[in-house]
């Protein structure tokens, strides 16, 4: 046993069989061992995955593009604050924030104003992760902060982003018995095992019945009960702005159908995926999917209404990549390379499809974005 698997059996021995909930949150986040602590890298060539932040600058720089405009529809208020959530190694904040110094310095007025009266701050726990933002961030140091928690903030009129954060937030696992059970994890003396019982939290069973899902007997999925936490730590922060999400996931409809009966959770190491949580512990990533719906819905009881949701691969070409790429074709000086990596983030069999874009908004208006000018989706949620 590693010493995170030995912790965990403490724990088990101690209280009895833990949640499932409970195991993802110490084999990710133990502040000792677990797998985002831990000083290794995990992104990126050498990783256990990669991100839509490390394909290619264009991702960040796409997303800065989005959020000037809204800064613009939120006629351009002084104090517009970016936080950023999960900002993992700090490549979309410099692909952004380098996109926004560019223009501003090729004299397109409006970007460069923006730049300048911008704040970011990065919400990050993991002082390793931070001292490696800070290394790569290095050339804005005087522009970003960095605090622990989202409440630190104070009250915000700005935009809070994340890129694949909620798929990385712990789960409750639970299966259709003769009634709606949730699986527990034990250890039996030769390693650990799952076993159902009463749910742990009657928002579980609320999380079904207000959405109308019936569940089939056999069936095994995922509860994300902790999105509904964050969406209201975000409303005690937010004043006016905009909330925008990227991650992989589907709606309801989708989530829930026949075909995902044994849920979406995967596991991750070297960049091979597996289906076994219980081996690489505190080695492996384990993320599950992400139910648009519950966000959007959860994010209503706090004051945010949906203003579009699609794909990736949509949003980015909505917001002019391609014309970015006849560009790039004047100055890349491995034009092929570069556009193989761009074509990743938008064509269906890469991040295009299965990674889905959803921007709230909190104010009177209902704002129209450049990202959802060509399909807006947001009756399938």
């Amino acid at each position: 046993m590693n010493p995170l698997e030995q912790k965990i059996l403490e724990r088990i021995r101690k209280e009895g069989p833990i949640s499932f909930e409970s195991f993802m949150d110490m084999a990710l986040y133990d502040p000792e061992f677990g797998y985002y602590v831990s000083r290794g890298q995990r992104v990126g060539r050498e990783g256990d995955f990669y991100t839509s932040s490390h394909l290619h600058a264009m991702f960040g720089a796409m997303v800065g593009k989005q959020i000037v405009e809204m800064w613009e529809l939120m006629h351009f208020p002084e104090g517009f604050t970016i936080i950023e959530m999960g900002a993992g190694e700090g490549y979309v904040c410099k692909d952004m924030l380098d996109f926004l110094k560019r223009a501003g310095s090729e004299e397109q007025r409006l970007t460069g104003s923006f730049y300048q009266s911008l704040r970011y701050v990065i919400v990050e726990r993991n002082e390793l992760q931070k001292q490696r933002q800070q290394e790569r961030l290095q050339e804005y140091k005087e522009k970003i902060a960095w605090i622990a928690d989202i409440r630190e903030a104070g009250t915000i009129s700005g935009c809070i982003f994340s890129n694949e954060l909620l798929d990385a937030f712990p789960v409750h696992l639970v299966r259709m018995e003769d009634q709606l059970r949730e699986i527990y994890v034990s250890h039996n003396g030769a390693g650990f095992t799952e076993q159902t019982g009463d749910l742990s939290s009657d928002a579980i069973a609320g999380y079904f019945s207000d959405a109308g899902i019936e569940l089939e007997r056999g069936y095994t999925t995922e509860v994300n009960l902790r999105i509904r936490d964050w969406l209201l730590d975000i409303g005690t922060v937010m004043e006016k702005g905009f909330v925008f999400t990227i991650d992989y996931g589907h709606p309801a409809e989708e989530y829930y159908s026949e075909d995902r009966n044994r849920g979406t959770l995967l596991c991750y190491h070297n960049h091979e995926f597996n289906e076994d949580p219980y081996k690489n512990i505190g080695d492996q990533d384990m993320t599950s999917h992400v139910n648009f719906s519950s966000v959007k819905l959860w994010g209503e009881d706090t004051g945010l209404r949906a203003l579009g949701y699609c794909s990736q691969g949509t949003f980015l070409l909505a917001m002019g990549i391609d014309q970015e790429i006849a560009k790039l074709a004047e100055t890349s000086t491995d034009y092929l390379f570069e556009v193989s990596r761009i074509k990743k983030l938008i064509l269906p069999q890469g991040m295009g499809e299965s990674h889905k874009v959803l921007i709230q908004y909190k104010g009177r208006e209902l704002p129209r974005l450049q990202g959802f000018s060509i399909r807006n989706q947001l009756r399938f949620l």
